[in-house]
């Protein structure tokens, strides 16, 4: 057991959410204050936090509804998935230096039950960061929707929109690897599209900037999609339905394209084709599928080790830009997965 946590800083540095946002958030929603930690208590570890994520289902926390997840409280540390390295421990189940993942992201400083930390593997090549991404939560959200909820099937027309973001890439990627016939993905930008046909092997993108989403899935897949991955709603869902063939599925993950309204989304009008056409839309939350993880991290491990899959990462520097990078991700301005460098 380890017990230096009185050589080690104290003073962790915080983001709270100051008022709750009506439609975007504004700089005067948050607020960044300094703490002292009380003396770890037995059974407890402090972590210096490397990296934290920042994911659109945070906006959803910022409002006072009742949902899946509780809602962040008002002048008290935010929470996110985070990785950092033991720098005190009075437990004997984690020692100094361990290497950590673990939900009390949004601060410099972490500590708490041994039990809340969980030691990740040291895998060749892989950094740390990788553990809040392709091998952690984006990444099991991406195998179950696409494989579980969605049922995918060898020689499915597939259609991702939100493409380029952090869960995004992982489905194209998982479908074109589990023998899709065609993987085709939504994106907001021309360099994004590129990213999507280039590197992540889509073989078909568009830019839904540029017109109708429902011309322009049409054409890109003129004889139909069998499965559909949700990450925006909205139009991009109305235009899935009137891409489905018969017996079509679409996993519900996300519709960040309503996160921010202050108005109902007024899409989709035809959700009257479900019946006809005998689609399954089911929404999922990945918190209640963990028992697939130890399935996942091997299979895509191991494509990450082959570099059979490959992933990207935006990366801001700072504590103090972590509510920034919440708000340039919400906007899109990622590609792959947006993460804060703490330190």
């Amino acid at each position: 057991m380890s017990t230096n946590a009185a050589s080690t800083p104290s003073t962790t540095r915080e983001w709270q959410l100051a008022a709750r946002p009506a439609g975007w958030p504004t700089d005067d929603d948050f607020r960044l204050v300094e703490r002292e930690l009380p003396e770890l208590a037995p059974g407890e570890v402090r972590v210096r936090n490397t990296y934290m994520s920042v994911d659109p289902y945070m906006r959803g926390r910022m409002n006072d509804v009742k949902s899946y997840t509780p809602p962040f409280r008002l002048d008290e540390a935010m929470t996110g998935g985070a990785v950092g390295e033991v720098v005190a421990s009075r437990s004997d189940d984690l020692a100094v230096g361990d290497t950590v993942l673990h939900f009390q992201g949004w601060r410099t400083l972490a500590q708490g039950k041994a039990a809340d930390f969980h030691r990740v593997p040291d895998v060749p090549g892989v950094p740390e960061s990788v553990f809040l991404h392709a091998l952690g939560m984006t990444g099991l959200t991406a195998y179950v929707g696409l494989l579980d909820i969605a049922e995918f099937r060898e020689g499915d027309t597939v259609f991702v929109s939100g493409a380029a973001g952090a869960v995004g890439t992982m489905v194209g990627q998982i479908a074109r690897l589990k023998g899709a016939g065609r993987v085709i993905g939504s994106a907001g930008s021309p360099a994004k599209v590129e990213l999507l046909t280039e590197r992540y092997g889509y073989d078909a993108a568009f830019d839904y900037k540029d017109g109708d989403v429902a011309e322009q899935l049409a054409q890109a897949a003129p004889e139909g999609i069998d499965v559909y991955f949700d990450n925006v709603g909205g139009d991009h869902l109305e235009a899935a339905l009137r891409s489905f063939n018969k017996g079509g599925r679409a996993a519900l993950c996300g519709m960040i394209s309503m996160y921010n309204a202050t108005e109902p989304e007024p899409a989709p009008h035809n959700l009257f084709m479900a019946i006809g056409k005998g689609l399954t839309l089911r929404g999922f939350i990945v918190g209640n599928h963990y028992d697939r993880f130890d399935a996942f991290a091997a299979e895509v491990g191991a494509w990450l080790a082959t570099g059979e899959l490959v992933y990207d990462e935006t990366v801001v520097d700072g504590i103090e830009q972590a509510r920034d990078a919440f708000l340039d991700m919400l906007r899109g301005a990622n590609v792959g997965k947006m993460l804060v460098r703490v330190g």
